[in-house]
Parts: C-alpha cells; sequence; structure tokens
C-alpha cells in the first residue's frame, strides 16, 4: 500500500503529468481536493475506484481514511492541485503518515505560477536584469516569519510571484514603490490554463484599480518585476559563438574577427 501525493497540475486537465493521470487511473481510492482540481482529471479513476473530495474534510477526516486504506492495502491517489511542493498543504499530511508508518510518494506535477508565466509568455529570470525568482505570499491570517517581510525580499530587485495574496494587492503595491517604484510592471494571472482564464497587466501604481475593476478575488498568481516589460536584455551566453561550453567550442573566427 502507498499513497501518491499527485500535483495535478494548474487547471488544463492535459497538464497532469503520465504517471500522474496513470495513478488516477489505477489507484482503488482517489482523494482530491475538489476546490481546484478540474473534474476531467477525476474522470480518469476507474469506475469501480472510491472518489472522495477532501475540501470539507479536516486533516483527522483524511488521516482517517489513509489509515483504514493501509488496513485494506489499497494505494491511494491524493491528488492535490499546481504542484504538492508549493503552497500544497502536504507537509502536514506527510509528518502524519510519517508518524503512523504510512508510505507514500510525491509526484510533482506543474505549478500555477509557472503555468501562469507561460499564458503570459515570458521567461521570469533575464541576463543582467533578474537572475532570482522570489515565491512567497502576503502576511495575511498566516503570519509570516521575521526574516521573511515583503520589503527584505523587495530589496533584492528580484522578480517576486505571489500566491494567495490578491485580496492584499494594495498592501503589496504600497510596500513595493519604494523598492521598485510605481511604473514597475505588474501581471496577474486568474485561474491560468483554466477556460475561465483571466490575465491583467499594469503597474504597481495602476494595479489595485485594475483588480477591484476585474473583481478578482482568488485563485490568482501576481508577478512583480522588470522582467515583465523588458526588450533591451543581454543575450544567453548559452548560444553566443564566442562562448565555449561542454557540446560546443566557440567560434574562434568569430572571436578573431571581434577583437581586431
Amino acid at each position: 500500500m502507498k499513497v501518491y501525493i499527485i500535483g495535478a497540475g494548474p487547471g488544463d486537465p492535459d497538464l497532469i503529468t503520465i504517471k500522474g493521470a496513470r495513478l488516477v487511473e489505477t489507484c482503488p481510492i482517489v482523494l482530491y481536493t475538489g476546490s481546484l482540481v478540474p473534474q476531467r482529471v477525476i474522470e480518469r479513476a476507474a469506475p469501480t475506484a472510491t472518489v472522495l473530495d477532501s475540501s470539507k474534510m479536516t486533516l483527522e477526516d483524511i488521516i482517517s481514511i489513509l489509515e483504514e486504506a493501509k488496513k485494506k492495502d489499497q494505494d491511494v491517489a491524493r491528488v492535490h492541485t499546481g504542484d504538492p511542493s508549493i503552497f500544497g498543504s502536504t507537509a502536514e499530511q506527510m509528518r502524519k503518515m510519517d508518524e503512523l508508518g504510512i508510505p507514500y510518494e510525491i509526484v510533482p506535477g506543474v505549478s500555477s505560477f509557472t503555468a501562469a508565466a507561460a499564458m503570459l509568455g515570458k521567461e521570469l529570470t533575464l541576463p543582467e536584469v533578474s537572475q532570482s525568482v522570489v515565491i512567497t505570499r502576503a502576511e495575511g491570517r498566516t503570519p509570516m516569519p521575521a526574516k521573511e517581510k515583503l520589503e527584505t525580499f523587495a530589496s533584492t530587485g528580484a522578480t517576486l510571484v505571489f500566491f494567495l495574496s490578491v485580496l492584499h494587492i494594495r498592501k503589496i503595491a504600497e510596500e513595493l514603490i519604494p523598492h521598485y517604484g510605481k511604473n514597475c510592471p505588474v501581471s496577474i494571472v486568474q485561474k491560468a490554463t483554466w477556460p475561465e482564464q483571466k490575465i491583467i497587466t499594469g503597474t504597481l501604481e495602476t494595479i489595485v484599480s485594475k483588480v477591484k475593476e476585474e473583481k478578482i478575488t482568488a485563485t490568482a498568481i501576481i508577478f512583480v518585476g522588470k522582467v515583465l516589460d523588458c526588450h533591451d536584455f543581454a543575450d544567453s551566453r548559452l548560444y553566443a559563438s564566442d562562448f565555449s561550453h561542454k557540446f560546443r567550442k566557440a567560434n574562434k573566427k568569430q572571436i578573431v574577427s571581434e577583437t581586431t
């Protein structure tokens, strides 16, 4: 018996991995996050499978199901949205399974933030502009660790990605303007890859009113950084003709011509 913690991807049912889809199709118990996992993903389950929606369950309810599955020696497809390793609420489940001796395996998925970046058609790391991505959330009912305050991350100038934070967009904008400037570009993708996906773009000065106008209150990824509207960045050295690496030698004639 094993519990498979499966990342179902951001919304498009085709973005679940082959391994994840196979496990949903074959596990006798499918326990899924009904508030976010697309129904088409769960429709892969076998007609004989027990399919349970965990959206209204407590942690104790979930663990009770897993304990019963262990007694019956039945594998469980524990299906989460996006990738289980980022804001997945999976750690507490794994801790309890460790305590109870329930074996488990994580099956990674496409994160909603990478899917949202794809929908924007953006690379989040550009040479000499931003080579770091900070994935975080605004402080709300769940407090942030003392050293993970927004101003600390903002001081780096890195590309910022916010989960679970669109309700705090005004606070985010106010705290970032002193570091990034009021004209810094911002993009928000709500329900990336879903049929009802919505994208809004603006600046730290304009984004608050745009979010209010579009009535975006949940299920959104926020991006902040120069990479969102930068076109004069340096080319990557990876494909430069005068750059050698393990798989390709530099063009010596090109180097000579550029230095004479």
